[in-house]
């Protein structure tokens, strides 16, 4: 007997924050104090962060700055204010910072044709912030390396050269540039792993709003649209986003690509996705009423792939919980979907942030347990193509104990109230039973509509 069925159920307005919250600058001040801890935990003399439009997770979350069009340096050393370098176009913004820093111009940051003509020697710009030779100097960037691609993981540095280099020569050979982005990356002990109930609560705004977009577009979607079309039903435009947005159908499905003027037919497969800053949703299906409009090789879709897909989902909600490992979540999903068939891609979930992926602990094998306070995203991806194609359900939890869900319902009423309507529907309508830890994000909470064209026909459990 299948593990799953489908049925007649509206989704439920779970609610909008009319407000994102901002977090008070003591929670960055105490962000910087506990990097201050890690970096001399780590035997390093001075922290080096670079951030650019791509990648600015690191300094975003120790700022509450992250730049615009250009890039960005933070330098930290002891008893020294944080200096802040960036381009012309963000200076007064850094001058914002939520910590204390001194902002400096630093124009080769700045776009090409700028005026540089007045730059500072950048070995007299890191001195005059505390760099000094034979220090130890761990720099940030968004990425660090293990040993199975390095012998020497610890100096692959993915920041750009010329600032890398600049660091070597004033460290000289008694010191060291080192990867430090395990001191906010890494999945357990990473400073950014674990979120106060704060930006718990902020990021709820963020899978919200994704969630929402991706819910106009599947109410909305109609044959003759163009994808660009389609993509407009969605009201994009609230946050920053985390990735770009992605729509694709047809004969150019692939799940990375942007829309196009490709004119939508009754029978096109669709995938697409929304990320903003602490949440993202993605739905893959098809422009259908039901399985009559699907190519004539493709319309067992639901009992062939969609419902043992939401099978694995299920279950991957009802076992996910606080001290679950990332091992156990993998073996789960490949014993659903680790097949030819299914061709499972990348990491059965990972965390979210800033970023749409910090960094994960789920992969074969894997010990390290989920922690209080992480921010996990569903990211189950089967890649079966033609004619099936795949399917898609991803979205974001939250984790909390006993203390952070007190904390939550007390301090942030609103949220927790859209938090329970989203698991009492899990439960009484699609039948996956959540653990009392487990607070989904999303106002999608775990609906699969397979055909586009019949928004309200969703798989659930059996």
């Amino acid at each position: 007997m299948p593990a799953f069925r489908l049925i007649d159920a509206k989704l439920p307005d779970f609610g909008i924050p009319e407000t994102r919250l901002e977090l008070d600058r003591s929670v960055y001040v105490e962000r910087f104090a506990a990097l201050g801890r890690a970096r001399r935990a780590a035997g390093l003399d001075a922290l080096v962060v670079y951030a650019d439009r791509e990648h600015a997770a690191n300094l975003s979350y120790l700022t509450g700055f992250d730049p615009r069009f250009e890039e960005a340096l933070l330098l930290i050393t002891p008893d020294t204010t944080p200096t802040l370098l960036t381009g012309p176009e963000n200076l007064g913004r850094a001058n914002n910072a939520a910590i204390e820093v001194e902002a400096r111009l630093y124009p080769p940051f700045g776009l090409l044709g700028q005026d540089r003509t007045k730059t500072p020697a950048l070995v007299e710009v890191l001195h005059h912030a505390g760099i000094k030779q034979n220090q130890r100097i761990g720099v940030l960037g968004w990425k660090y390396f293990g040993p199975s691609e390095a012998a020497k993981p610890e100096s692959w540095l993915e920041t750009p050269s010329y600032i890398v280099d600049t660091l070597r020569h004033i460290a000289g050979p008694e010191g060291r540039v080192v990867n430090a982005n395990a001191l906010l990356m890494h999945p357990i002990t990473g400073l950014r792993a674990v979120n106060e109930i704060v930006q718990i609560a902020q990021f709820e705004f963020g899978a919200v709003a994704a969630s929402e977009a991706i819910k106009a577009l599947i109410a909305n979607v109609r044959p003759g649209m163009s994808e660009f079309e389609a993509v407009q039903q969605m009201r994009l435009g609230v946050l920053p986003h985390s990735c770009h947005t992605m729509f694709s159908s047809g004969e150019r499905l692939v799940g990375l690509n942007s829309p196009s003027d490709r004119k939508l037919k009754r029978g096109d497969p669709m995938t697409s996705a929304v990320g903003y800053w602490g949440g993202l949703s993605s739905r893959m299906g098809w422009l259908a009423e039901d399985e009559a409009d699907l190519p004539g090789n493709a319309r067992d879709y639901v009992d062939r792939l969609a419902g043992p897909y939401f099978a694995c989902v299920a279950e991957w909600y009802e076992t996910i919980g606080i001290g679950v490992t990332g091992g156990e979540l993998d073996a789960l999903a490949r014993r659903h979907l680790d097949t030819p068939f299914f061709k499972l891609v990348l990491n059965p979930g990972h965390l979210i942030h800033i970023d749409e992926w910090m960094n994960t602990q789920v992969y074969p094998g894997s010990t390290e347990p989920f922690l209080s306070g992480q921010a996990v995203q569903v990211d189950i991806i089967p890649a079966a193509g033609p004619p099936y194609h795949g399917a898609n359900i991803e979205d974001g939890i939250a984790l909390l104990d006993a203390q952070g869900r007190d904390e939550l319902r007390s301090s942030f009423p609103d949220v927790w109230n859209r938090i329970e309507a989203r698991r009492a529907f899990m439960g009484d309508v699609l039948g996956i039973r959540l653990k009392p830890e487990v607070l989904p994000l999303s106002n999608l909470a775990g609906a699969i509509p397979p055909y586009w064209l019949s928004p309200n026909r969703i798989v659930s459990k059996a």
